[in-house]
């Protein structure tokens, strides 16, 4: 049997206060191994959001040259965050018919109903960032986190659709591609920091994240080992120190 090379992946924080990059491999056992880290000070974001793309491109560029030259590996394309109050969530629901000349049900039977549960109403200045299923129901059968292989004539889903301004993702991508690298995914920020935080049985018994950056406060709320709720707070450590720093009258440095 032929053995499989580790997969490389570079993450991407594009923050208020800062950038950081990171380079790690991940082995067929998707045990994750650190090579390379970078960061920069960041000036080109408020909250969250982008306000100057040079700015955020130069910080991304030095950051990610950090963690290139740590690592020693080239590296073409990044899995960035996304953050800021412009962030919303919601529930949705879907249902198809299985068609199948033996009713079972197939990677694309899901594909096909993650789609329905996407034919929702959104203003125009919004997108669709991310669709996470919750709970499948077959023919009736609640509580199905993976439907694939089973056997039903009906199957419905219920989602928590994540969405943000079209223009705050297209600044991210447009900072990224200026920087001279590709955007291989981007994730919401609370969802990617709750996969380096919890565990399985904290999702499972209920569980709050609460990461409290320099320009936003990122909240995850999990339950029954599924995300119920997530938001973006645009009041966090930079607020704080700017008060503090007026209350005691301390030069800003």
């Amino acid at each position: 049997m032929e053995e499989q090379e580790d997969r490389i992946v570079v993450g991407l924080d594009i923050g208020t206060t800062k950038v950081c990059a990171i380079v790690a491999s991940i082995d067929p056992q998707d045990r994750i191994n650190i090579l390379g880290v970078g960061k920069a000070p960041s000036d080109g974001l408020n909250r969250g959001v982008v306000v100057n793309i040079d700015k955020t491109v130069n910080a991304i560029q030095t950051a990610v040259e950090q963690a290139q030259l740590a690592s020693g590996i080239e590296v073409n394309s990044v899995n960035v965050g996304i953050a800021g109050d412009h962030i919303r969530s919601m529930r949705s629901k879907g249902v198809i018919t299985i068609n199948n000349r033996d009713n079972e049900i197939t990677v694309d039977d899901v594909e096909r109903l993650l789609e329905d549960c996407q034919r929702i109403m959104l203003p125009t200045d919004q997108q669709i960032i991310h669709v996470i299923p919750q709970e499948f129901v077959v023919d009736g059968q609640d509580g199905i986190s993976d439907p694939v292989g089973m056997s039903g004539m009906r199957m419905e889903a219920e989602v928590h659709i994540i969405t943000g301004l079209v223009s705050a993702a297209k600044n991210i991508y447009r900072c990224v591609e200026r920087a001279g690298y590709q955007v291989a995914d981007i994730i919401l920020e609370p969802l990617a920091s709750s996969y380096s935080v919890l565990d399985e049985e904290e999702k499972e018994a209920g569980v709050v994240l609460v990461d409290i950056g320099g320009g936003t406060t990122d909240v995850a709320i999990f339950q029954d080992n599924t995300i119920r709720h997530t938001a973006v707070i645009a009041i966090a450590g930079k607020k704080v120190t700017d008060d503090i720093r007026v209350g005691l009258s301390v030069l800003d440095d």
